[in-house]
């Protein structure tokens, strides 16, 4: 290695310094192993003859040199071999591979999309909590409830409540299913809750609360398919309302406890709407001496200290959308000790990736069983099966056609070019009575055609997710009451919202050229 003499100003002056002159710079032991692999390189290539032993030795170690890259135009060669050895754009293989590539048509590309579904379905984990996962724990009894049919429903023959079934429609699959009950009575609800369904006209059950109301108050797991409308939500209100007055008469709850039942909804609309048939409920029994049941209504865009007010005093029933809640959970506010019902409505959104790992950070805070029900208008089979995996012993009740439409919609489909879908909405509104529902695929569409609507005279409102918690639940309010005669929106308004009266529903879709 060579010495190297310093060449500054400084070591300059000190030229007379014996130490100087005898100065080495440090090599790094990296930079001395390059060196010398280079070294005993160049010294293999001028030898040709055979290297000794420990040459030999030293220089297998080495990586071999590189070969010398194909096609490789010689020194005196032309034009020629720099074009043979040019490599076509990926844009030209990308041409080159479509043009190959069979034709797929739509019905193929639909199957296709489907397999992919049906393999990511299989490939997710269990719906169950951390622990229940880490710790193998598995339960093969559903929960115990105190409720039991009366007697005659109990002594009922299996081939009576059979034919029942079939007269209204009713299809179950299970094991030991509750026989059906045909009267409010027989589910043995507190009077104050008769007189309110009495009062709002309900006398009889409908097919979905005549078999999922027993199979429910019996503590079962279940599967709810039926169409919106179809009275779906007494279902799981009316037991959710009965597990916590029996909670809270066989021991009051604390500050700082609770719920004991959850409602998780895909929208905040939709948890409003919940939470509104709860309390027609619970204001009665109230009135009647009952003990106060207190409800949370856990949603996005508004102020989260009103929420934590009612969760210090103790809460019986949450009815939450997904991302407050898990936000309240995280920030150890509220806690899922107590909690033994759960209910996922409209679940068959657990599909949709971002919903379904709220879903699941949300089953990580159970500490123990709880009975879980999953409610929809459209569940195909294979969500169904996905489903199935939370549940224990689960019994399935369909009174619609999971993942068509019913049978009393009309369905049409109009091809209408780009520029004039705009003026062909506004004929179509002028032919059908209000109210109507537009929905639309983005925020921009929904803002451009209400602004539309409302330069033409049109009484419109719109909703979507970038606007504040406000000013959707006004125009739900407004459109509901008959002020506005037309809704614009996203799918944020979708699922499971009950609005009387609309016999017009239309979809704007921009089909792909």
């Amino acid at each position: 290695m060579a010495a190297a003499t310093a060449s500054s100003p400084a070591t300059a002056a000190a030229a007379n310094s014996d130490d100087e002159d005898n100065y080495e710079e440090y090599i790094p032991v990296a930079k001395r192993r390059a060196m010398e692999a280079d070294r005993l390189r160049r010294l293999r290539l001028s030898k040709p003859a055979p290297p000794s032993s420990s040459a030999a030795e030293a220089a297998s170690d080495l990586p071999p040199p590189p070969p010398p890259p194909p096609n490789q135009p010689s020194a005196g060669g032309g034009g020629g071999g720099l074009e043979a050895s040019a490599k076509p754009s990926l844009l030209v293989k990308a041409t080159q591979l479509k043009r190959a590539a069979p034709e797929v048509t739509h019905t193929e590309q639909l199957i296709m999309q489907e397999k992919e579904m049906i393999e990511h379905l299989s490939d997710r984990k269990t719906l169950m909590s951390v622990r229940e996962l880490a710790k193998g724990i598995t339960y093969s009894d559903p929960l115990k409830t105190g409720w039991k049919p009366p007697l005659r429903l109990r002594r009922m023959p299996r081939a009576k409540a059979d034919e029942l079934r079939r007269k209204w429609h009713i299809l179950v699959d299970g094991d030991d299913v509750p026989p059906p009950a045909r009267d409010f009575r027989d589910l043995r609800l507190p009077e104050p809750m008769l007189r309110k369904l009495r009062e709002k006209g309900i006398v009889q059950p409908t097919p979905i609360q005549v078999q999922g109301l027993p199979v429910v108050l019996s503590g079962r797991d279940m599967i709810g398919i039926a169409f919106t409308g179809s009275g779906k939500t007494l279902v799981f209100v009316l037991p959710l309302i009965m597990v916590a007055l029996q909670e809270e008469m066989m021991m009051p709850i604390v500050p700082g406890e609770g719920p004991f039942g959850m409602i998780i909804c895909p929208s905040r609309e939709l948890a409003k709407q919940t939470y509104d048939v709860i309390e027609q409920f619970l204001v009665p029994l109230k009135e009647a001496g009952y003990p106060e049941i207190r409800p949370l209504l856990c949603i996005g865009g508004v102020d989260m200290r009103a929420q934590l007010d009612v969760v210090k005093k103790g809460v019986h029933i949450v009815v939450a959308t997904p991302g407050r809640l898990k936000d309240l959970l995280a920030k150890k506010k509220m806690n899922l000790d107590n909690c033994r019902y759960l209910t996922l409505d409209e679940a068959d959104r657990l599909v949709d990736l971002g919903f379904e790992d709220d879903i699941r950070e949300v089953f990580d805070h159970f500490k123990a069983q709880r009975q879980t029900l999953l409610f929809s208008a459209t569940m195909p089979k294979k969500i169904q099966n996905f489903a199935k995996s939370a549940l224990v012993k689960p019994v399935i009740v369909n009174v619609g056609r999971a993942g068509a439409a019913n049978l009393d919609v009309i369905q049409e489909v109009e091809y209408v070019k780009e520029d004039a879908r705009i003026i062909y909405l506004l004929e179509c509104l002028q032919k059908t009575p209000p109210p109507v529902l537009v929905f639309c695929e983005n925020k921009a569409d929904v803002d451009y055609i209400h602004e539309y609507l409302l330069l033409k005279g049109v009484e419109a409102v719109a909703i979507h997710g970038g606007k504040d918690q406000e000013e959707r639940e006004n125009a739900i309010e407004f459109f509901k009451n008959g002020k506005k005669d037309v809704l614009v929106a996203t799918d944020v308004a979708s699922k499971g919202l009950d609005i009387p009266d609309i016999q017009h529903v239309i979809t704007m879709i921009c089909l792909l050229k």
